[in-house]
């Protein structure tokens, strides 16, 4: 099986193609009243063109004593806890991940230290515009609705949704959830308004990723619709689950929220991630995290790229 586009993204460019397992299961839910509305609106291409910056100011010009820190010098981070291989704590007790080390790489660039906090995925917002935190670092995917709630850098990875489900399931697609189905998702994720409002099905919702795949694994849900990066990371051979499905979605990028009164952090942090970007960082972190995506060409399928809309990433 082909990764193919979700039905609400019709018209992305989708140059990527991946082999996928198979797999699903039964259960009951109740239809959520109200119409149903795009889970993803604002992350089309279109849009996303539109708050992707021209370039960025130098990082040599950003002045690190105007960035509005909750401590000078420090970027205090709300991040999570259990969703490798992006956003996690090691066995030593690091906050590690694709999305940490590249926050990491960028501060560096701009000469901050780097203090992680763990959180819920559906308090990170709200704690980043109350200024708990300085930055969200989440696989955030940047959507109109959480626009009104932070502001976001430029995007630094691009989205998937995973389907996953035990060995033996019947339902097999996206396009087999069905209403009568137990469908898990993290509270408050953009999975949790797809499952709710694009399929129009009310799912099962948890506090954090780990608890959701012990709900799966255990019976109590019959599916988990994931963030695939997630999927991924918990999923592992002969634990009796499959990703069944993925969806890739090149037009959706997953980007840093900050307070949307705090534009100068936002410049700089958009003026780091290009560094990280043109000297090569961006790549190498791609590589080591994504082990799928060794070289430029998966790491940037058609249509998508991180970073400014001035910034080139290297051959590789």
């Amino acid at each position: 099986m082909k990764i193919k586009a979700m039905k609400w993204l019709t018209t992305a460019p989708v140059a990527l193609a991946l082999a996928v397992s198979l797999a699903a299961c039964g259960g009951a839910s109740s239809q959520p009243s109200g119409s149903p509305t795009d889970a993803l609106k604002g992350s089309d291409q279109q849009t996303l063109d539109k708050y992707t910056t021209a370039n960025v100011t130098p990082i040599d010009k950003i002045d690190k004593t105007k960035l509005g820190l909750i401590t000078e010098g420090t970027l205090r981070v709300g991040t999570l806890s259990d969703a490798p291989p992006n956003i996690f704590v090691d066995s030593s007790g690091k906050f590690t991940g694709y999305d940490n080390e590249l926050l990491r790489a960028m501060a560096d660039k701009l000469g901050l230290k780097v203090e992680f906090a763990s959180t819920k995925f559906q308090a990170l917002l709200s704690q980043v515009k109350n200024k708990q935190f300085d930055v969200g670092s989440s696989s955030i995917s940047t959507t109109d609705a959480r626009r009104e709630t932070v502001a976001f850098t430029n995007g630094y990875d691009f989205g998937y949704m995973a389907l996953v489900t035990k060995e033996d399931a019947k339902v097999q697609t996206f396009a087999g959830l069905k209403s009568g189905l137990r469908i898990g998702v993290v509270s408050g994720s953009v999975q949790e308004d797809y499952v709710k409002n694009t399929l129009n099905i009310e799912p099962v919702s948890f506090p954090d990723y780990n608890t959701v795949f012990a709900s799966l694994k255990s019976g109590q849900v019959d599916a988990w619709v994931a963030p695939s990066q997630q999927a991924t990371g918990q999923v592992k051979p002969g634990d009796g689950t499959k990703i069944a499905e993925k969806k890739l979605n090149t037009q959706n990028f997953t980007a840093y929220a900050v307070a949307k009164d705090n534009p100068a952090l936002l410049e700089a942090l958009n003026s780091a991630l290009d560094a990280v970007v043109a000297d090569g960082t961006w790549s190498k972190l791609t590589a080591q995290w994504y082990t799928d995506r060794p070289t430029a060409a998966e790491q940037t399928p058609e249509g998508w790229k991180p970073g400014s809309k001035a910034v080139k990433v290297p051959a590789n």
